[in-house]
């Protein structure tokens, strides 16, 4: 059973009706109303959003209503960041000729990067040819992800403005932004996913968007409405991932909790005494 509603604590009253967010259920009031006032209302709680929050690839044709970004942007703000600088920075593009040549020059890259992995991590050999394995559930998704890139209702560039030289801690100061921003959609109904698309079109989208060259551009979030759902995500059993006192020495209470689903996908695995042995990508 879902949890009751909770307020997204913001020093202020949640909206009157619970679960409603858009100006549609409120005729009288006025956008700027609906944006000003408090935060809507999530019926996801923490533990469960951690658990179930999927990468989201396929989205409804439409848009994020302004209160629903303004809500999982706010999250995004409440993330911290290294002495508490706050300098990451949220460059978010909806629709608009900026924002459709950027979701252009982005989609290219998409699509050039996901045809490369597909051949090298051999998506289309294996378990791939079951039209209903993981493997190739993964592959079509990602496929129409790539190819439907131009229609993505919300894209968010995750930058940081860098105070120091680069070195490999500064994501610290971005990435939690970033989780904020994916856990704030599931509580909300929405859903997204993190890649680095935008890579191979830095420099096109520094030119178009103004991005200073001294700000790294660290990510690429894309937002909108799930075609599908969220549900519990499949991982490494807990035991794999956690040690106490010793590396490789397994927590004696790192037991997933019941019904917990595990995947083969990760990073080589070791074998004493071995080389690492690789495990198929099957998403």
């Amino acid at each position: 059973m879902a949890p009751s509603p909770r307020r997204i604590e913001a020093g202020a009253t949640a909206l009157e009706d619970e679960g409603h967010m858009g100006k549609q259920d409120h005729p009288e009031r006025s956008e700027n109303d609906v944006i000003a006032g408090a935060l809507p209302l999530d019926t996801v709680g923490l533990l469960e959003g951690i658990s179930t929050t999927r990468a989201i690839r396929r989205y409804h044709n439409e848009p994020v209503p302004p209160e629903v970004l303004r809500a999982i942007l706010f999250s995004a703000t409440r993330a911290p960041s290294g002495s508490n600088r706050q300098p990451f920075r949220m460059l978010v593009l909806t629709d608009g000729p900026r924002a459709g040549e950027a979701k252009r020059l982005i989609g290219i890259s998409a699509r050039q990067v996901w045809g490369t992995k597909r051949q090298t991590d051999a998506y289309d050999s294996g378990s791939g040819v079951a039209v209903n394995s993981p493997k190739s559930r993964a592959a079509r998704a990602l496929q129409h992800y790539v190819d439907d890139f131009e229609n993505i209702p919300v894209l968010i560039l995750a930058c940081l403005i860098r105070y120091r030289p680069a070195n490999s801690f500064e994501g610290a100061s971005v990435f939690p932004a970033c989780q904020n921003i994916l856990l704030a959609a599931r509580a909300l109904g929405y859903g997204g996913v993190l890649t680095g698309f935008h890579f191979g079109v830095e420099g096109e989208l520094r030119a178009l968007l103004g991005v200073p060259d001294d700000v790294f551009m660290a990510a690429t979030i894309t937002l909108g409405r799930p075609i599908g759902s969220h549900g519990p995500v499949r991982r490494r059993p807990m035991a794999e991932l956690v040690f106490a006192d010793a590396w490789n020495n397994p927590a004696a209470w790192a037991v997933d909790p019941p019904g917990t689903r595990h995947t083969s996908a990760g990073p080589p695995r070791q074998r004493s005494g071995t080389t690492p042995v690789a495990t198929a990508d099957n998403g």
